[in-house]
């Protein structure tokens, strides 16, 4: 099991991006993401393929712009 687990800090960190930002994408549902107790981890493995996702349907750019708070 060497797949990489993270937290809301190391996301946010990731991805560039607010960590309350990351917080209401685990929350709704839309970045993939599981709790510990009332703590979010984050596989990376999957992380990336969110973000694949997200670039290869062309909604990455757009998605990234409406994250910047």
């Amino acid at each position: 099991m060497s797949d990489s687990i993270l937290t809301i800090k190391d996301v946010a960190g990731y991805l560039k991006v607010n960590e309350r930002t990351i917080y209401r994408l685990a929350a709704s549902g839309e970045l993939p993401g599981f709790k510990v107790g009332n703590s979010w981890r984050f596989k990376q493995s999957e992380l990336e393929q969110y973000i694949s996702s997200q670039h290869n349907s062309g909604n990455f750019s757009q998605h990234k712009n409406n994250l910047k708070e």
